[in-house]
């Protein structure tokens, strides 16, 4: 029966690469050949589809190898950001703030006392950003190279192997005989768009899960971050949020994502349903360690591990009695 599968494989593949080959001169078509062979090759229990689950176990693979370390780089940055450059940022503005008060009364600022004080602050701000600009480049822990690297990276992989599955559903397509879930076939779209709706809800989860291994620390800088932007909205400043901007594109995604899965082939939507799941699972590891570092004890510096040589104490002489 296997054998039978092969060779019905192949004869379809066959066709429809003499049929494709006008049209195609990228690298896809081969790609997809070598799946289809691949996916009948791997030591699959006789009840699995073959396909389907190639599709995940890729699906699997190439963000384990192409994705994960991407992402292991881009936390370790975000780390060495708030363990490195915001305590420095802390422990130096004090200082700041006094040296824009120096230069005020050198330069004899002079104006009411509410000019004053908006020309102290703004001259604190720019001397912090510029400060702040200098430690990340110090530490090598740029924020806007750590947001967009990982997404940058994982654009070209996820394009390119959702226009390969895309291409496997073509027909003639041996995808049109195997169903998976409430998919009757991997060549058509989902007729009940439950998969869809599972794309979408694992999507939202994304965003709203963020919050459940949150620590201490980080809900405490959050609630710092939130009066501060509410103290400049006071004061009639327009104030932007990335984060919160990013969390409301997201939630828009997920809705969009529902409507284009409803259109796709099988063999897409089960690709995106399992990249998006395996992002849901690695969020929330990274959260869990993010939570776990920073609940633990602080670790003592390199001047706190070195412990300074006992001096011997010298012993009292005795005076002697003539």
């Amino acid at each position: 029966m296997l054998a039978g599968r092969h060779v019905h494989s192949r004869t379809i593949r066959s066709t429809a690469r003499t049929a494709s080959r006008r049209h195609f001169t990228s690298p896809i078509p081969a790609l997809s050949d070598g799946f289809l062979d691949l996916a009948l090759a791997l030591p699959l229990p006789a009840s699995w589809p073959p396909y389907s689950t190639g599709i995940i176990l890729f699906t699997i693979a190439t963000r384990l190898v192409f994705t994960v370390p991407f992402s292991l780089w881009a936390k370790k940055r975000q780390w060495r950001g708030e363990e490195l450059v915001v305590p420095a940022l802390q422990a130096e503005r004090p200082l700041v703030q006094k040296r824009i008060v120096s230069e005020m009364q050198v330069e004899r600022v002079r104006g009411s006392k509410e000019e004053l004080r908006k020309t102290y602050e703004e001259r604190v701000t720019k001397a912090l950003k510029q400060r702040r600009k200098e430690l990340f480049s110090e530490h090598r822990c740029s924020p806007t190279a750590t947001m967009l690297i990982p997404p940058i990276t994982q654009l070209p992989l996820f394009v390119g192997s959702s226009m390969m599955f895309s291409r496997m559903a073509q027909p003639p397509t041996v995808l049109d005989s195997e169903s998976f879930l409430s998919l009757t076939s991997l060549s058509h779209a989902d007729p009940t768009a439950t998969l869809p709706i599972v794309l979408g809800i694992i999507t939202l989860a994304n965003v709203e899960s963020s919050r459940w291994f949150i620590s201490d620390l980080a809900r405490e800088r959050e609630a710092k971050e939130a009066e501060r932007v509410k103290e400049k909205r006071a004061q009639g400043h327009l104030v932007l949020e990335p984060k919160k901007i990013v969390q409301t594109g997201l939630r828009m995604m997920s809705i969009g994502r529902i409507l284009i899965g409803a259109l796709v082939p099988g063999s897409v939507i089960i690709y995106w349903v399992s990249s998006a799941t395996f992002g849901l699972f690695q969020s929330w590891v990274f959260d869990y360690w993010d939570k776990r570092r920073s609940n633990a004890p602080p670790r003592p510096s390199a001047a706190e591990r070195t412990v300074a040589p006992a001096i011997p104490k010298k012993k009292a002489s005795r005076s002697t009695k003539g």
